[in-house]
């Protein structure tokens, strides 16, 4: 980054009248964009959407840092120079809610009041780890890239804000992309012995036909579970039902299609064509997601997830609403935050949209009776932290271990006037960890569900990072 024109030139970087406030400015807005770039290599871990930050906003902001400290010696701008850069040049391109979030707070621990002490580190990795401190002042830009030279050759991921499993991930990406590249070549080749692939997909879709039950009766569950004014959960069960109906049929008449085609009786279309190479191949068939919840599963997960699903409305339909609701694995979560938020604004006369969401964590963790307004929920996983069990709050990832279960949470409505204040990270939760969405035609994104507020004792930009 330091190399990037105009900073080698020295008429640019010797000619400020506040050298020293710019020399240490000028070096962490190159280290703060060295690590918006190495996030990139992270997935989305790094960012919700790959960002393609350019010179161009590293120039512009170099200049625009020199001109504030030029027209202001005595103060330096902070607040002005995090809005420019972080705000307008890197940020005028990043679109995503928890992005914007992200990139400014990363900023801020760059563009700051303690950047102009002495003692000022840019990354402490404590005990015998690495510290990354700015160039001695007063010193020159080849005196800058010799600084730069002396860092570690290998970054440890906390440089970006991670954690150590970070790198786990950003492996396991790599792998993933690697296999999927080897599939696409594995399939224009021939097979040796064993079964064919009409015989392998053959099998797979009378197991998956013999484990799908048949599509519910909505009328007739509506007699059960009518459209009430007190009881908006009724009328989210049936909405539930009937989205996973359009999927039952869906996955069925593909399934009876294919093996349809294996016997010749029907002309393979290219779509079945498509679906039936990814059943051999272990994975969801496209035409299925098209129809379905969001899932990263391969073939075999997501069917039984899917059966696991069916069951548990089944259940609902059997035995009446839980006690505890499995959050997850409901189709359309916004759907059944807005039927209890309905709940309690009709409960108590109170406009829906003064509404907000409290979360609180029960100690029993294995409730028997439903809360007096709001609703437990369960299967919700948190990922770059856990839950401490202990300490009642989140806390660091043990080695090696990238996904936690969270503990019951009640989602319990109330006013935005009366939302509780305590130590907290307002996290996001997503359908599936790519956390990247689309905005539906209703208004929500395809992932992001809702930011769940969880109590933590260290500062939000700690999690934010992470």
């Amino acid at each position: 980054s330091c190399l990037m024109d105009p900073l080698p030139k020295e008429e640019f970087f010797e000619a400020c009248t506040s050298p020293k406030a710019f020399k240490r400015l000028v070096f962490n807005l190159c280290f703060f964009h060295a690590v918006i770039q190495e996030r990139r290599l992270f997935g989305p871990l790094g960012w919700n959407i790959r960002y393609e930050f350019t010179e161009n906003d590293l120039r512009i902001s170099a200049r625009q840092l020199q001109m504030f400290l030029d027209d202001y010696p005595d103060d330096v701008p902070i607040k002005a120079l995090q809005y420019l850069t972080g705000e307008c040049n890197y940020g005028g391109r990043v679109t995503e809610a928890m992005d914007r979030r992200l990139i400014k707070t990363l900023l801020a621990s760059y563009y700051c009041d303690e950047a102009m002490d002495p003692g000022f580190k840019l990354f402490d990795a404590g005990g015998d780890g690495p510290v990354y401190v700015q160039p001695p002042d007063n010193t020159s830009h080849e005196d800058h890239l010799a600084h730069i030279a002396s860092l570690p050759l290998i970054t440890p991921p906390g440089v970006f804000g991670f954690h150590e499993n970070a790198n786990l991930t950003k492996e396991m990406g790599e792998t993933y992309t690697m296999m999927a590249e080897l599939l696409l070549t594995a399939a224009q080749g021939g097979g040796g012995g064993g079964q064919s692939p009409d015989e392998v997909v053959g099998e797979i879709a009378k197991d998956v036909l013999g484990r799908m039950p048949p599509a519910w009766n909505i009328a007739k569950v509506q007699e059960t579970y009518p459209t009430l004014y007190s009881e908006s959960m009724n009328t989210v069960l049936a909405q539930e039902l009937t989205r996973f109906n359009g999927l039952i049929k869906v996955i069925q008449s593909s399934l009876k299609d294919i093996q349809k085609a294996i016997k010749g009786l029907l002309l393979m279309s290219a779509a079945l064509e498509s679906a039936f190479f990814e059943m051999f191949d272990g994975q969801t068939p496209a035409m299925w997601i098209k129809y379905s919840y969001p899932s990263l599963k391969p073939l075999g997960g997501y069917v039984n997830d899917l059966v696991e699903r069916l069951k548990f409305f089944q259940n609902w339909i059997d035995h009446g609403a839980p006690v505890n609701f499995w959050f997850s694995g409901i189709y359309f979560q916004q759907a059944f935050t807005t039927g209890a938020s309905q709940n309690f604004a009709r409960k108590y006369q109170i406009p829906i949209d003064t509404l907000t969401f409290d979360f609180f964590y029960p100690k029993d963790q294995h409730p028997v009776v439903k809360p007096e307004d709001g609703v437990y929920t369960y299967g919700v996983f948190f990922e770059a932290c856990k839950w401490d069990w202990d300490q009642w709050q989140i806390g660091e990832s043990d080695p090696k271990v990238l996904f936690v279960s969270v503990p019951v949470i009640h989602l319990m409505p109330c006013e935005k006037s009366k939302l509780r204040d305590f130590a907290n990270y307002e996290c996001p939760c997503y359908k599936v960890s790519t956390r990247k969405g689309v905005l539906s035609t209703t208004g929500h994104s395809t992932n992001f569900v809702m930011p769940i507020r969880v109590p933590s004792d260290v500062p939000e930009a700690h999690w934010i990072k992470r």
